[in-house]
């Protein structure tokens, strides 16, 4: 297949890279960024996206998509798929969605969760947003680039699993990051608090899998000081944009609206921004109760 692939950062170029080694014609662009070994560069978005069936972007939020759609979609081959991998809000999703369609193309919008790590293993979970035959003519890319596709429903579908998501990551990590710090000072070991919560009703994929814990569970960011799988500064992007999205339906979020403001202060106001987002555990250690 012929792949376009616009934004070629930490999540994009591996991507395009898994792509290529499939055995995919690839062309990248990146205004920053030199494409990975395998794919080709070109000069621009649009020079980069003539001819392709479908075009893939990757990029850091929705009115960076929306200005990088407007300039993409006059040049794509009629009846290409344009597949948005990036997280960004749920009415740019759409908008970008309708504006394809109107030229005559399909859109999805498939954000993705696993992190750098998983989009160089292949590993990913994409969340899909758009019509049935787009979906399944993008299936057997999602399907190199990751390790599961769930086609949540029309277009903005994607986003917003992905957003609901994250807003539980984001609350459920602040409670793990808590809970250890409690322990601690009950004089609680963590491993022992770790045996007992990882099989017991307090389970949760931050406790077990990606445990805040030096030396605790499977190897996590915690292990590596705390340097970013998923960066602080993104948990707050997107527990922003369930913020946003949950004032515009009318949503009563009050857990993702408090672990929102606790990664703002952790990101803007103390020393959060580069860390992992399980740094807020040594956070929570230094602080006192009032």
């Amino acid at each position: 297949m012929k792949i376009a692939f616009i934004g070629l950062g930490n999540m994009g170029a591996p991507m395009a890279a898994n792509l290529a080694a499939a055995g995919h014609e690839v062309t990248g662009f990146d205004p920053v960024t030199a494409p990975p070994e395998g794919v080709t560069a070109a000069a621009s978005g649009p020079a980069a996206v003539e001819g392709a069936e479908v075009v893939i972007t990757m990029l850091p939020n929705g009115a960076i998509l929306r200005d990088v759609a407007a300039g993409l979609i006059p040049a794509m081959a009629p009846g290409a798929v344009l597949c948005d991998c990036s997280t960004v809000d749920v009415d740019s999703a759409r908008a970008v969605s309708a504006q394809a369609e109107a030229a005559g193309l399909s859109a999805l919008d498939a954000p993705v969760s696993g992190g750098i790590g998983g989009a160089a293993a292949g590993t990913l979970t994409f969340m899909v947003g758009g019509p049935d035959p787009a979906f399944e003519r993008v299936k057997p890319l999602f399907d190199i680039m990751g390790q599961k596709a769930v086609h949540c429903g029309a277009a903005g579908a994607g986003q917003s699993a992905k957003i609901c998501n994250n807003m539980i990551l984001g609350v459920t990590m602040i409670a793990t990051c808590e809970a250890f710090a409690l322990a601690d000072k009950l004089g609680l070991d963590r491993q022992k608090m770790f045996d007992v919560v990882s099989t017991s009703s307090g389970y949760s994929w931050s406790m077990n899998a990606y445990c805040p814990a030096p030396g605790v569970g499977p190897k996590s960011p915690a292990d590596n000081g705390y340097k970013p799988g998923f960066a602080s500064e993104l948990m707050l992007k997107d527990l922003r944009l369930s913020q946003q999205a949950a004032q515009g339906s009318d949503a009563d979020t009050p857990m993702g609206a408090l672990a929102t403001m606790l990664y703002e202060t952790f990101v803007e106001q103390e020393d959060g921004r580069g860390t992992d987002f399980s740094a807020m555990l040594p956070r929570f250690e230094k602080r006192h109760r009032g």
